[in-house]
């Protein structure tokens, strides 16, 4: 285990988050949130029984899945000159993937098996119903990750996130956005699963490749899950994640405090990419200016000196502005 002396702070907050927790910018745990749930009680009596609970609600759905040899030790990453990955993306029945780990429960060496963020109420409609958090009416979306000892690299999600462990054991390392520049981010537009992850192998890290790690750890906070238990993890935070047991199963909640008009950042960054970076220093320094002026330092009085009516895409943004925009855009992009 990595050597981090910070634990994330644990809450006790009884049958339901606080609203203003759920507007929280740094992680916590509740212990017990979800010891109620049918499934989590099933999880806790065997992993058979857990593996017959989410077999109630199955439909001839299909999930895609990552299968890795047994040599990868769970770390779904990239293969040795990051030119692809170490495992393959399949899709399958979702009770095919079940009977495939439970053959693989029974091995000395397991390949690896990962079932991630699939929608519950496409893949096990139904299982909400009993098994589910009181989020104060937002509208997150609700995924289910299913599958054996596992390592997922640290990356960050722009939602908020609550984690939920139904079934096994969790370990989560986080870091605070600051990290970055300490973490050694891979590519930006080709990766494991959609968002940019640290290139360190936490389980034997390289300090001569990775030297500045070491001062990743200093700030990082770890949190050990059990069956019932819950991790909120702010937008943003990276998270490196470990699936301890045999057979294991998370059931997570994203959520943007956001409009829904909005577009990812991310978006922002690749045509930051592709407009800016090569800017000769002085100019960039300029755009810089123009970012902060506009986007990281807004302020109303500012624009004091246009009428109100004339600020067009300056003017605070809706769905109606927000389309005309993406569609100025789309033009301005496709010349």
């Amino acid at each position: 285990m990595l050597p981090i002396d910070k634990q994330v702070r644990e809450l006790a907050v009884g049958e339901r988050i606080p609203d203003e927790l759920l507007r929280a910018t740094t992680p916590y745990i509740v212990r017990g949130l979800a010891a109620h749930w049918p499934l989590v009680q099933a999880g806790r009596q065997s992993t058979d029984a857990a593996d017959a609970y989410l077999r109630r609600f199955y439909r001839d759905a299909t999930v895609n899945a990552m299968l890795g040899k047994p040599e990868i030790g769970g770390r779904f990453f990239y293969n040795e000159d990051l030119t692809g990955f170490n495992y393959m993306s399949v899709r399958a029945r979702l009770d095919g993937v079940l009977d495939e780990l439970k053959v693989q429960r029974g091995m000395e060496r397991p390949g690896a098996i990962y079932v991630g963020s699939t929608t519950i109420d496409t893949a096990l409609p139904g299982l909400r119903q009993d098994n589910d958090v009181d989020l104060g009416g937002r509208d997150a979306l609700a995924s289910i990750w299913i599958g054996n000892r596992t390592r997922i690299a640290a990356h960050y999600d722009l939602p908020d996130n609550l984690a939920v462990v139904a079934a096994g054991h969790r370990r989560f390392t986080l870091f605070p956005q600051a990290q970055l520049p300490n973490l050694y981010i891979g590519p930006i537009d080709f990766t494991p699963a959609g968002q940019a992850i640290s290139l360190v192998d936490f389980a034997a890290p390289d300090a001569a490749r990775f030297p500045r790690f070491e001062e990743a750890l200093r700030h990082a906070q770890v949190a050990e899950l059990g069956p019932g238990d819950a991790l909120f993890i702010p937008a943003m935070w990276w998270h490196h994640v470990e699936a301890l047991d045999r057979f294991n199963i998370l059931v997570n909640y994203w959520w943007r405090q956001s409009p829904d008009w909005m577009d990812t950042p991310t978006n922002a960054l690749m045509l930051a990419l592709l407009t800016m970076r090569e800017l000769p220093p002085e100019q960039r320094q300029a755009w810089q200016d123009i970012f902060r002026h506009y986007i990281f330092e807004p302020d109303e009085a500012k624009l004091a000196h246009i009428p109100p009516h004339a600020r067009y895409a300056l003017a605070p943004l809706d769905d109606d502005r927000a389309r005309i925009l993406r569609g100025q855009l789309l033009k301005r992009i496709n010349r």
